[in-house]
């Protein structure tokens, strides 16, 4: 990624590719089946979701295995590289169920089996391997396919037990007067061995092979090493090693090791009245090993390298910016909280998102961001009915594309707004995900049954009393820009290589190309 003051980026031109598991107008959407997080592999080839019902479900690329099949000569591979390389198109593969309902008895916790993050692992062979959590547990999923072969018919009458009928015509102690071969066959023997080799190849044509099918297992699970909820978890580029945050932790995991971790970063104080701030979020640098970002709910971002000290909390380059200009206000700190960041595919630059504004950071320059997009400025005057209903602890993801200059975040109503640095505009483009006049018919997901539950609230009791002080506040007047505050997009993904994102809307899973 380039950035200069005369670098100039022309903004995509976004289309709409699919959906799956929309739901009708007027149809009811089980809690369960609501999205709450998505992930590409590396490739781009595979695309894989969770819900609040502890399943995952992936999808593959369907325009990448089968392309040179159908193309198997020179002179048509020739032709395929002539013709223009047209948008990703997915297809539904599989899905597990990762996490259960469980109960802590000694806490007297609930711990819900809703999916907080999916991350894919480095796959050495034709094996998936994909890390998922809930609020307390890691798990490290293999997905392997794998081809089953079955019969499709038999007939019974023409060769009956044909090696054991083989060997019971042939005795060779009992004295027979039948003409020999020279090399000491009998004829009845190479006879029976003909008969034996046809009907072999007869079997081989009932048996037809099935379409390949997902096999996968639990590798690992990584337990008991969080007090407080997960909010992320990240794989280093290593291959080997990924880390696992809460709010005042995060530990270093071996994928090889599940029984032990390194805590590295550790901000709980001796008296948790001295708490003066979480963590929510954390990322891996994606090509130094040694490196980490993570982020805090009074807006900073620190990078630390774990090669300085063992404890990295105490030695990171802060990334911070101070709103001069703005006086402050009881709700100053928390729409400053971050609640997502992602490093650029070089790693020199971050994309932080925040309740108000997506900021772009710059490692080598901490004082200020590159650039700032205001997501919900329209909302400043209702922060009080925010509050007041929660909106305002929303968590909204962000990702950017594989050059750095195009980037995308969610907002209320469904919206998707997507930004380009250098565009000449701040106000990016915006799309209502779920409206579309013409389109293809939407693709279900069919999921499993799950038995649809009462549900405490997803945000952990140490982030929403961390905010709150028992003061009171009168709403406003909501005569400010309509908002859907039930419709949010929180979830998406960019493709590491294309211009293609995929956003999650209530339970529908929606796809964009450029």
């Amino acid at each position: 990624m380039t950035v200069g003051n005369d670098s100039l980026c022309a903004p995509p031109q976004w289309k709409f590719s699919q959906v799956f598991g929309e739901r009708v107008a007027g149809e009811d959407i089980q809690d369960v089946d609501i999205i709450s997080a998505i992930g590409f592999d590396k490739t781009g080839d595979n695309l894989a979701i969770g819900d609040r019902g502890g399943r995952v479900i992936i999808f593959e690329r369907k325009d990448g295995k089968d392309t040179f099949k159908n193309y198997p000569t020179r002179s048509k591979l020739e032709q395929l590289n002539l013709t223009p390389a047209c948008h990703p198109e997915y297809q539904y593969k599989t899905e597990f169920q990762s996490h259960e309902p469980e109960f802590d008895y000694l806490k007297s916790l609930e711990i819900e089996e809703k999916i907080n993050k999916i991350k894919w692992c480095v796959s050495p062979n034709g094996s998936r391997f994909i890390l998922s959590t809930n609020d307390k547990t890691i798990k490290l999923w293999k997905v392997k396919e794998h081809k089953v072969k079955t019969v499709k018919e038999m007939n019974p009458n023409r060769f009956v037990s044909l090696e054991n009928a083989l060997l019971a015509e042939i005795s060779f102690t009992s004295e027979q007067d039948k003409a020999s071969l020279s090399n000491g066959c009998h004829w009845n023997l190479s006879e029976n061995m003909e008969m034996s080799n046809v009907a072999c190849k007869d079997i081989r044509g009932m048996i037809a092979d099935q379409d390949n099918t997902s096999w996968r297992r639990c590798r690992k699970v990584y337990a008991h090493a969080h007090d407080y909820n997960i909010n992320s978890i990240s794989n280093n580029s290593d291959g080997e090693t990924f880390i696992s945050a809460d709010d005042l932790r995060i530990n270093l995991w071996n994928l090889e090791i599940s029984d032990q971790c390194f805590n590295i970063i550790d901000m709980k104080p001796s008296n948790m009245e001295d708490l003066t701030e979480i963590i929510s979020s954390a990322e891996f640098h994606p090509l130094h090993c040694n490196l980490l970002a993570y982020s805090s709910s009074r807006g900073f971002i620190r990078l630390v390298d774990m090669r300085q000290s063992a404890l990295c909390d105490h030695s990171a380059i802060l990334l911070r910016t101070e709103e001069l200009n703005r006086p402050k206000s009881f709700f100053t700190e928390i729409i400053s909280s971050i609640s997502d960041i992602k490093f650029s595919s070089d790693g020199r630059f971050i994309i932080s998102r925040d309740y108000m504004n997506l900021k772009l950071w710059d490692i080598h320059k901490c004082s200020s961001p590159v650039a700032v997009f205001k997501i919900h400025e329209h909302l400043r005057p209702r922060l009080c009915e925010l509050y007041d209903n929660d909106s305002i602890f929303d968590r909204f993801e962000c990702c950017l594309s594989a050059d750095g200059l195009h980037f995308a975040t969610g907002s209320y109503s469904n919206h998707l707004r997507m930004f380009s640095y250098g565009s000449g505009s701040s106000e990016g483009i915006t799309t209502e995900v779920g409206k579309f006049p013409d389109r293809r018919p939407h693709l279900q997901i069919t999921r499993q049954a799950t038995t649809r539950r009462a549900r405490r609230s997803s945000l952990s009791n140490l982030t929403r009393d961390f905010f709150r002080h028992g003061s009171e506040h009168s709403s406003s007047d909501g005569s400010e820009t309509s908002v859907d505050l039930n419709s949010k997009l929180l979830h998406l993904a960019w493709h590491p290589s294309e211009n293609l994102i995929a956003c999650a809307a209530g339970s529908g899973l929606f796809v964009y190309y450029a």
